[in-house]
């Protein structure tokens, strides 16, 4: 588990793998530009050799704004690289806006629940 706070933010960032190819990252609280430490730490808890798939859950998402767009940028950039296939569900439609507003949907399909999103990249 992964936790970065600042003044007035706090993310949880929780691994929790699905099997050998695939974890997900449980992004809880606040997501701001002060939340990159703790996302890339998730990332790379969650990015074993044989880690092809990362699912990014957001349903305890409480806060995002446009700062935070920054480190989920940072993390699909990592994530590329690397050549692993992301996911994510649980936004809701002020957040899901969010993403399609700065392209992130362009970058990891959203879906409604857990089991989309992984059938969604594949195991």
């Amino acid at each position: 588990m992964a936790w970065a706070s600042s003044d007035a933010t706090t993310i949880g960032a929780v691994v929790r793998p699905v099997d050998d190819r695939t974890s997900i990252i449980a992004v809880s609280g606040s997501v701001t530009a002060s939340s990159e430490v703790a996302l890339m730490d998730a990332f790379v808890s969650a990015s074993t050799v044989s880690s092809r798939n990362i699912v990014l859950d957001f349903r305890q998402l409480d806060y995002l704004n446009s700062s935070g767009v920054g480190p989920i940028v940072t993390l699909l950039v990592r994530a590329n690289r690397h050549g692993q296939r992301l996911s994510t569900f649980g936004l809701n439609d002020p957040y899901r806006h969010i993403f399609e507003l700065t392209r992130l949907s362009d970058a990891t399909a959203i879906h409604d629940g857990e089991e989309g999103a992984i059938a969604a990249i594949g195991r």
